[in-house]
């Protein structure tokens, strides 16, 4: 083996062993003595980006492709790189470019899934999954990857296939776990309390392994009615993050207050009618009226995309890594509308295609609500509303991703009061500025109780014509990436309303903190704007 090849085989196994400084001097030794390296580069701009300097990284992996472009792995962790600095477009290009490029090892495949499901491409990122496991069938987390896509295709006994498997090669994937259980109604039969407990017990400090295995036991238990466990699972899961974010609800009304001061509707932008916005708190329906629009013919939807608020971010240059924040909100006002509103549909255009309208159902652009009409003066937006008490428990009862801070609120009950309590009068502050025509509201409840004539009303609101199709919401076949996966696969139920009465006492609070705030009466009834 020449010295060259003996130097970037340290590196490589270096890097393996997560010796960083070994793997960075064994590639500067490279760079130094042998002059510009692809593999050198490449080397290091995985390392970079393993310290989250990613936008480091990216320079790192254009240096490499300077030299050799035709390899797919570059691309792919590029794509990635440039994904975790909000380069969408870019992301995208390089990812597609890695696909194109046929990577023949596991890893790549994965990599360009993993972005593809990130920028909301399931149906190209579930077959990259798929060859990934056909390669390396013992990676436990290239299983739990093309689970998880299997999930969001709808194919719900792949999944579990894929979970299981994942599980059985590492017993301590707490991910997989947490996945499982939320797939399948927990019995007497196939309950796993003692094994989950047991790992639960051994967890130690680490806050994601508790969460996800205390939210698993939670989900157990209340499969199993025991409503009283489940409440002190959920607590249990969630004390060392709620501890550890130091959250406090003085930071969301700084962000809520800069979303009202942002401009309404207007006559600048851009004048597309295609899009449409779902929006609200998570976990109330918004996937729901989502499924109900895409069934229609007329109607794509390109899931839950970040795409307007990164925008914003990237046009006004506010400082730090958060697109929802104060600052990006206040500045966003003064940007070209008729340009971000062009950008945005572009940036979008990849997962539409030729479709006439499309959906994009990102809770959170409830924040950019106000912009959005000056932008995109055409559009429409839908705000899904839910009883209070119900909203509160169900986001305290999801499991978040513990990187998107934006639901650091959800780790205790009476914050998720306070969060709601923002949220409604943010609400009520759009009903007053924007323009009935274009900004609607509509009450999960609602809809189950009068599904034909609600949808009526969602469907003329966004200008569209009645299709029965709206009403079969539940047979459509289109990827679902969000925790309704499994239940707007279904037609409408009516068991989750009043879900919190089965608590009792336990949410005494959590009604305190919404009853002084208004939005309920001395008997838990909702005052609804």
């Amino acid at each position: 083996m020449s010295q060259l090849a003996s130097l970037l085989s340290t590196a490589n196994q270096a890097l393996s062993d997560k010796d960083y400084k070994r793997a960075h001097k064994s590639c500067i030794q490279v760079l130094q003595t042998y002059g510009p390296n692809a593999e050198a580069y490449f080397l290091l701009g995985v390392l970079t980006a393993e310290h989250d300097n990613h936008a480091k990284a990216v320079e790192l992996f254009d240096r490499a492709l300077v030299l050799h472009d035709a390899e797919a792995r570059l691309h792919a962790h590029r794509a990635r790189a440039l994904l975790a600095i909000n380069q969408r477009d870019a992301s995208r290009l390089a990812a597609v470019r890695a696909a194109q490029l046929g990577p023949k090892d596991a890893l790549t495949r994965d990599t360009i899934g993993v972005v593809f499901t990130r920028l909301g491409d399931h149906d190209a990122a579930v077959a990259l999954f798929e060859d990934a496991v056909t390669s390396n069938p013992d990676h436990a987390e290239y299983q739990y990857n093309l689970a998880s896509s299997r999930q969001f295709a709808g194919n719900f006994d792949g999944a579990k296939q894929a979970y299981r498997r994942a599980i059985a090669l590492d017993p301590g994937l707490y991910k997989a776990w947490s996945a499982l259980i939320s797939l399948e109604k927990q019995t007497v039969e196939n309950e796993q309390i003692d094994t989950l407990s047991q790992a639960f017990d051994q967890s130690g400090t680490d806050e994601d392994r508790r969460l996800h295995l205390g939210h698993a036991l939670a989900k157990t238990c209340e499969d199993l009615g025991d409503h009283t466990a489940s409440l002190e699972w959920l607590g249990r899961a969630k004390a060392a993050r709620q501890m550890s974010l130091d959250y406090k609800s003085a930071a969301d009304e700084a962000v809520f207050e800069a979303a009202k001061q942002t401009p309404g509707e207007g006559a600048a932008g851009y004048s597309s009618e295609r899009p449409i916005f779902v929006v609200g708190l998570p976990r109330t329906g918004t996937t729901l009226v989502e499924r109900i629009l895409s069934s229609h013919s007329d109607v794509d939807s390109v899931g839950e995309l970040a795409n307007f608020s990164t925008l914003c971010k990237q046009m006004t240059g506010t400082p730090g890594n958060l697109v929802m924040d104060a600052p990006t909100l206040r500045a966003a006002g003064s940007a070209d509308m008729t340009s971000l509103g062009k950008a945005y549909e572009d940036s979008a255009a990849h997962l539409f295609g030729d479709a006439p309208r499309f959906v994009d159902k990102m809770p959170l652009n409830i924040l950019y609500a106000g912009l959005i009409l000056k932008a995109l003066p055409n559009a429409r937006i839908v705000c899904v509303r839910r009883h209070p008490m119900d909203a509160c428990l169900s986001n305290y009862r999801q499991l978040f991703a513990t990187s998107f801070s934006y639901y650091n609120y959800a780790y205790d009950l009476d914050d998720c009061g306070r969060y709601y309590l923002l949220f409604d009068q943010l609400c009520a502050h759009w009903r007053a500025s924007l323009p009935a025509d274009r900004y609607m509201e509509i009450c999960y409840e609602d809809v189950i109780a009068d599904q034909e004539g609600e949808t009526r009303r969602l469907l003329s609101h966004c200008g569209l014509d009645w299709q029965e199709a709206c009403l079969d919401f539940h047979n459509q076949t289109g990827a679902v990436a969000t925790a309704s996966s499994v239940q707007v696969r279904q037609p409408l139920y009516s068991s989750s309303i009043g879900r919190w009465k089965r608590h009792g006492t336990a949410l005494d609070s959590l009604r305190a903190v919404l009853t002084q705030g208004g939005v309920l009466d001395d008997a838990g009834e909702w005052l609804r704007g």
